[in-house]
């Protein structure tokens, strides 16, 4: 019998990576009308009906980040509040949750940033998605991915020349993602430790680059990811 698979933000673009995966697994991709995150009763009622083995927890509140400053009610209640009510529900059901984090919740000053490492934010969407870490380590069968990842082709006209990331596509991650269902902790998921435009010319050709302005202090300016244990994971070298 194939596992069953619900997929949180299901109509989200990220989530429409996985659908790739229904062959193998009996997938969910429900939105916030069938499987409301902020509402528990809703949440209780749809789970119960459904009887996943894993929730992929891809729901949230993300660009653009200049929203986490401006409404942070908003964010706190879909990063935070949302992901808290799933592990909730998740450890009365013993479901396998994981959890997508950010690259964003280290202090992204030198980069190469290891599971192990502190952590301290830079902007409140960073903020906010290291306040659903806490609540998912809590909780013991769970898996926390802190994701480095974006659309392909690169989405704007512009990409950054001094600002260091460990971008991969949304396609790229969700392949990852399917291999690690089974594994508990914190991993790690990016791809190679470059410029942004070094990254982003090569899916999209018109884009200028451009230099970091130091006053712009929402954008980390290096969360480039160690990959170390991720690879020892899937056996890469």
């Amino acid at each position: 019998m194939k596992k069953k698979i619900i997929i949180t933000g299901g109509k989200g673009k990220f989530a429409s990576y996985f659908k790739k995966y229904s062959k193998k697994y009996n997938i969910k991709f429900p939105d916030k009308n069938k499987m409301n995150i902020l509402n528990r009763s809703n949440l209780s009622k749809y789970l119960n009906a459904n009887k996943p083995d894993y929730i992929i927890h891809n729901a949230a509140l993300s660009r653009p980040m200049s929203l986490h400053e401006k409404d942070i009610i908003q964010s706190i209640n879909k990063n935070i509040i949302g992901t808290c009510n799933i592990v909730t529900e998740s450890s009365k059901r013993k479901i396998k949750l994981i959890y997508f984090s950010s690259n964003y919740v280290y202090p992204c000053k030198k980069g190469n940033y290891k599971e192990t490492n502190a952590l301290l934010p830079k902007n409140n969407y960073a903020w906010s998605k290291l306040g659903g870490e806490c609540a998912v380590q809590m909780y013991k069968n769970s898996l926390i991915l802190r994701l480095s990842v974006t659309e392909k082709p690169f989405a704007y006209k512009n990409a950054y020349t001094n600002v260091k990331s460990s971008f991969i596509y949304h396609s790229e991650a969700a392949s990852i993602v399917m291999k690690l269902l089974d594994q508990i902790g914190v991993i790690n998921i990016g791809g190679k430790n470059q410029s942004i435009f070094q990254f982003a010319k090569k899916s999209n050709k018109n884009v200028k680059p451009i230099k970091h302005n130091s006053k712009i202090a929402l954008v980390p300016k290096n969360s480039s990811l160690n990959l170390t244990k991720l690879k020892s994971i899937l056996k890469l070298s």
